[in-house]
């Protein structure tokens, strides 16, 4: 279980745009429809990886909460299938259905979003204002598996109480930390390693 941070960019950037399946229902979505009032939270994960798998259920809670004030919600995993078939759409979908996301579960199948996002691990938080600018590229809370800290989701849900209230984001973020994005064979981006 390999630990890779966050790739740290310029907070600020506009979320690029892109057209995904969700794995859940037949629509493709984009950010613009995505977005809900309030934002929008961009979450890249994967089915498999040890360190989703340790926040999941605390996630989903908060994320709940957080799309009923006006956040929009979306995760996206841009794994490859063929030597991860874990990750497959259709477990994407089974896995949805288990922890009843209300918000679509992306499937990035070229990879093209997550590299358009800077995306290195799972699980990589990005939240957007709602203009669609990114505002907190940091961690979900300090718990790793094996570490013993409790899962609460204290770094983000921080983040996103001050863009649900529209005060400033602090700057200084921690990185999360998770598995590598699992790129196929010479696809792996510049920033990644």
């Amino acid at each position: 279980m390999a630990a890779t941070p966050t790739h740290q960019i310029p907070l600020g950037f506009r979320a690029p745009n892109f057209e995904l399946p969700d794995t859940i229902g037949p629509l493709e979505w984009n950010p613009d429809d995505l977005v809900g009032p309030k934002g929008l939270l961009l979450v890249f994960i994967c089915n498999h990886c040890p360190y989703v798998i340790h926040i999941l259920p605390k996630l989903v809670e908060l994320c709940n909460e957080w799309q009923d004030r006006g956040l929009g919600i979306a995760f996206v995993s841009s794994n490859d299938v063929e030597k991860y078939p874990q990750d497959s759409p259709e477990k994407m979908k089974a896995l949805a259905l288990e922890f009843g996301f209300e918000w679509p579960y992306l499937y990035d199948e070229a990879q093209e979003t997550a590299k358009a996002y800077f995306a290195a691990c799972t699980p990589d938080f990005m939240l957007f204002d709602d203009a669609l600018a990114c505002v907190y590229r940091g961690q979900f809370d300090d718990a790793r598996p094996k570490n013993e800290q409790p899962v609460t989701g204290a770094d983000l849900a921080q983040a996103v109480e001050h863009l649900l209230e529209g005060s400033e984001i602090p700057s200084e973020q921690k990185p999360s930390i998770g598995c590598n994005i699992k790129w196929k064979p010479g696809n792996a981006p510049e920033y990644f390693g």
